[in-house]
């Protein structure tokens, strides 16, 4: 019983408000370290249809249920406030 209570209060704190701090992105060049950061690829892929995600300094890729939130920071190294599940943020707020 105290495993399965373990278990459920560590999803319900994944899912919880976050605070993820990284690179706003294209996908295609998500896997790119030499990217983070470069603002006009980053604008013009997600012009042409890329989306945007989030990298973090691990490398960890974060996908944005709405990507509207997020584009016109394009490119910066920003902190997203929102609810994470799994592998995306709901975003709250960008800063």
């Amino acid at each position: 019983m105290k495993k399965v209570l373990a278990s459920f209060a560590l999803t319900a704190a994944c899912a919880m408000g976050a605070n993820v701090t990284g690179y706003i992105i294209d996908q295609a060049c998500a896997d790119k370290p030499g990217m983070r950061g470069n603002v006009q690829c980053a604008e013009s892929c997600i012009k042409k249809g890329s989306p945007a995600v989030l990298v973090t300094e691990e490398g960890k890729v974060y996908k944005f249920a709405d990507q509207a939130k997020v584009v016109d920071k394009a490119g910066q190294k920003v902190t997203v406030n929102g609810k994470v599940d799994g592998d995306t943020i709901t975003v709250a707020s960008v800063k």
